[in-house]
C-alpha cells in the first residue's frame, strides 16, 4: 500500500496553489486527486487536528496519540452504541455493533449485551464476543489506555455465553456503565482480538495498518501528517453502519488545508468539501461567494450549535464567588448582545439555563421551562425582580442585521430558533444592591471593594488564539465588568485545562463544564461529577467535570436518584429539569451559549449533508458520529 510522489503533489500541491492562484482546479471532468481516485468519488474533508505528529500510529486506545480525527474514529473503528447530538437517521439512538440496548439486572449490578451477527473485520474475521471481551479485558489491564481506568473500577469479570452474547459482573450499581461504550463524541472502541493479541505490549503497538470495523479502510496516507485517504470496503454490506445504504463516496480525504482563510479559499475553488471550522468572518465570506456552501442553518448564524455549553466557570470555592448574590450580580452586570457580537458576529445561540441550547434540548427543556423562567424572581432589597428576558435573542438579531442586512432573519420564531430562547436582563442597579447587601462597598472613583476594603480583582483565564471566538466574549464580559467598577481583566493560559481549571486555580474562565449527548435528555454523563463525594478542594485535581468546586444537597439528591434510573426512565427527563431550576437559584456558572462550530459543507460535488432542516446527524468532521452522514450523501453531476 503506498502512494506515490505524484499523488502528494496532486492532493497537497493543488490546494495549495488553487488557494494562491484562486483557480478551480478540482471543478474539472476527469481530474484525481490521487492515481485512479476521481475527484467526483472523494469527499474532501478537513482534519480538524491539521498537521499529524505521529501519523503512522493507529492504536487509538493507547495515550499520546493525535491521529484520530483523520477519519479512524469516524470511519474505520465502530463500538456498540451510539447517541447522534441531532435528530438521527432513525431515532437518535442506534444499536450499531450491538443488537439491542444494553440489559441490566434489576439492580444494576449486571449489563448483558447482545451482538449484531453477521459483521465483519475489514480482513475477512468475523467480529463476535471474543473481540469485546478481549477489549475490555486488555484495557483493564493497562489502565493508562482508553477508559482503562473506569473499567478497572467498575468491572469484576467480563466474560461471554455464546459468540454474540457478553456478561458484564460489575463491582458496583452502575446504570450508566453502557455510556462507556456509547459514542457522543467517542467511546470504547471494540479492537480486533485477533490482531492485538499477537503484540506483546499493546500500548506501543501501532495498528499500522488499521484493521477496519467499519465501511472505509486506509489506502493510504502522508508520513508526513497531512492527509489520509480512505476507501470504501467492497464487503460494505459487512458493517454497521450497512443498514442506511451503501456510503455515497467511494474516497474520503482528510486533510490539513491550513489556517482559516485558507480553508475559505479552497472552498470556493471546490478543493474542500467540508470545513470543520472557520472564523465568522470566513463563513459571512463564503456565504457571499460561493453559492453551494451550506451551513448548519441556511443563512444566518450559519453554524452548528454542538452539545456544549461555554459559560463563566466562576471558582465557588474563592470568595465573595462563594455567594450566591455576589454571582447573580456578575451575571445582571453582561449585556448578552456585545458579548454575542464580539464572540461569533452575532452568530451565537445563547443559553441562559444550565444545558446547551443545541440537539433535542430546545424541545426537552428550554420550552417548557419558559413560563418558569418567566416567572422567576430575585429577592432584592425585599422586592421581587424578574431577571429573565425572552427577546434577548431578538435584540442579537437586530444588532447583527445593521451589518449583514437581509442575511438576519427577521421571523421571531426563526430568531429564537437559531440564537436561544432568552438570557438574562442587563440590570447593573439590581446588581449593585446585591452587592451592597453582602457588604462590598465603592471606594470615591467608583471602584467596588470586597468586605475587607480591599480592590476587588476577578482574572478571567482565556485559551487565547487558539479559542478566539470564546477568548473575544470574555474580554467584552471583562469590559462590562470593568464599566462596573471591577477589576476585571482576561488572561491568557495556556496551562489552562492541565493545570490551572484542574487544579483550581483561577477567579473565573471562559469555558465549559457541561457536555451533554444533545439527542438524549440524561444529563447523568457530566452532573454525576458535581456530587459533593467527589468534590476536591482548591489545590487537589478536580474530578471530572466540577471545576467551578460547587456543592449543593439538592443537586447530590438528583444524582443520587439517577444513578437509581434506567438510561430512559421518563423520571431523569424531571430531573434535569430540577436540577436546571436550581443552578438558576445558585448560578454557579454564568451560561452563555452554545459552542457554535462553523462547519460548512460544499454542496459542489455532493449533496444531502446534514442540516438545520433534515438535522441527521452533527456534520463537524472530527465527531465518529459522522459515520451517519457517508449512507445519506450522494454525488452530484460531474461538472
Amino acid at each position: 500500500m503506498s502512494m506515490s510522489k505524484k499523488c502528494m503533489l496532486v492532493v497537497i500541491g493543488a490546494c495549495l496553489l488553487t488557494m494562491l492562484m484562486g483557480v478551480s482546479g478540482f471543478a474539472q471532468k476527469g481530474l484525481e486527486v490521487a492515481p485512479d481516485v476521481p475527484r467526483n468519488e472523494t469527499l474532501i474533508l478537513e482534519n480538524p487536528t491539521g498537521r499529524v505528529r505521529n501519523p503512522d500510529n493507529f492504536n487509538r486506545w493507547a495515550p499520546g496519540m493525535d491521529g484520530y480525527s483523520n477519519g479512524l474514529q469516524q470511519l474505520a473503528l465502530d463500538t456498540l452504541w451510539y447517541i447522534d447530538p441531532d435528530a438521527g437517521i432513525d431515532g437518535v439512538w442506534d444499536n450499531a455493533l450491538a443488537a439491542e440496548k444494553p440489559i441490566y439486572n434489576k439492580d444494576f449490578t449486571q449489563m448483558t449485551v447482545k451482538l449484531r451477527k453477521g459483521i465483519y473485520w475489514s480482513d475477512g474475521v468475523e467480529f463476535t464476543a471474543d473481540d469485546v471481551v478481549y477489549t475490555v479485558e486488555t484495557l483493564k489491564a493497562n489502565p493508562s489506555m482508553m477508559n482503562g481506568g473506569s473499567f478497572k473500577v467498575f468491572v469484576d469479570k467480563v466474560y461471554k455465553t455464546d459468540d454474540y452474547t457478553v456478561v458484564f459482573e460489575l463491582t458496583k450499581p452502575h446504570s450508566r456503565f453502557h455510556g462507556l461504550f456509547t459514542v457522543r463524541w467517542s467511546a470504547t472502541f471494540i479492537m480486533p482480538k485477533h490482531v492485538f493479541e499477537k503484540e506483546a505490549d499493546p500500548v506501543a503497538f501501532k495498528f499500522n495498518p488499521p484493521v477496519s470495523l467499519g465501511a472505509y479502510v486506509l489506502k493510504d496516507y502522508d508520513k508526513a501528517g497531512g492527509w489520509f485517504l480512505w476507501q470504501r470496503r467492497e464487503d460494505w454490506q459487512r458493517t454497521s453502519v450497512a443498514k442506511f445504504g451503501m456510503p455515497g463516496p467511494k474516497y474520503a480525504l482528510y486533510i490539513d488545508p491550513g489556517p482559516s482563510d485558507q480553508r475559505v479559499i479552497a472552498q470556493i475553488n471546490h478543493n474542500l468539501d467540508v470545513i470543520h471550522d472557520i472564523a465568522p468572518e470566513g463563513m459571512i465570506t463564503l456565504a457571499k461567494r460561493n453559492p453551494t456552501s451550506r451551513g448548519w442553518f441556511k443563512g444566518f448564524p450559519w453554524a452548528h450549535p454542538d452539545p456544549t455549553l461555554p459559560a463563566i466557570i466562576l471558582n465557588n470555592e474563592r470568595p465573595p464567588l462563594n455567594n450566591k448574590d455576589v454571582r447573580w450580580a456578575l451575571t445582571l452586570t453582561i449585556d448578552i448582545v456585545p458579548v454575542a457580537m464580539a464572540s461569533y458576529r452575532g452568530a451565537a445561540t445563547i443559553s441562559a439555563i444550565h444545558v446547551p441550547p443545541t440537539g433535542m434540548y430546545p424541545q426537552l427543556y428550554f420550552d417548557p421551562l419558559q413560563e418558569w423562567l418567566k416567572n422567576f424572581t430575585l429577592d432584592i432589597d425585599g422586592e421581587k425582580f424578574a431577571p429573565y428576558d425572552p427577546d434577548a435573542p431578538l435584540r442579537i438579531a437586530n444588532e447583527a442585521r445593521a451589518s449583514l442586512g437581509d442575511q438576519v432573519p427577521t421571523d421571531p420564531a426563526e430568531i429564537k430558533k437559531a440564537l436561544g430562547s432568552g438570557w438574562w436582563q442587563y440590570a447593573p442597579e439590581m446588581a449593585e444592591k446585591l452587592l451592597l447587601k453582602q457588604g462590598l462597598t465603592r471606594d470615591s472613583n467608583g471602584k467596588w471593594l470586597l468586605p475587607d476594603g480591599t480592590p476587588w480583582k476577578i482574572r478571567i483565564i482565556v485559551e487565547g488564539p487558539t479559542r478566539p471566538i470564546m477568548t473575544r466574549g470574555a474580554e467584552m464580559i471583562a469590559e462590562q465588568w470593568r464599566s462596573f467598577g471591577i477589576d476585571a481583566q482576561t488572561e491568557v493560559a495556556n496551562d489552562i485545562w492541565t493545570t490551572r481549571l484542574p487544579l483550581g486555580d483561577f477567579d473565573a474562565a471562559m469555558a465549559w463544564c457541561i457536555e451533554t449527548w444533545g439527542g438524549h435528555p440524561d444529563l447523568f454523563w457530566f452532573l454525576e461529577s458535581w456530587h459533593s463525594e467527589y468534590y476536591r478542594p482548591e489545590g487537589e485535581r478536580v474530578v471530572f467535570k466540577n471545576i467551578m468546586r460547587y456543592k449543593n444537597e439538592n443537586i447530590d439528591k438528583i444524582i443520587e436518584e439517577l444513578r437509581s434510573l434506567d438510561f430512559d426512565d421518563p423520571r431523569c427527563l424531571e430531573l434535569g429539569k430540577e436540577y436546571i431550576k436550581t443552578c438558576v437559584e445558585d448560578m454557579p456558572i454564568i451560561p452563555i451559549m452554545s459552542y457554535n462550530v462553523f462547519t460548512v459543507c460544499d454542496e459542489y460535488y455532493w449533496e444531502g449533508f446534514p442540516t438545520a432542516e433534515n438535522p441527521y446527524t452533527n456534520p463537524v468532521p472530527n465527531w465518529a458520529n459522522t459515520k451517519y452522514m457517508f449512507p445519506m450523501i450522494k454525488p452530484k453531476a460531474v461538472k
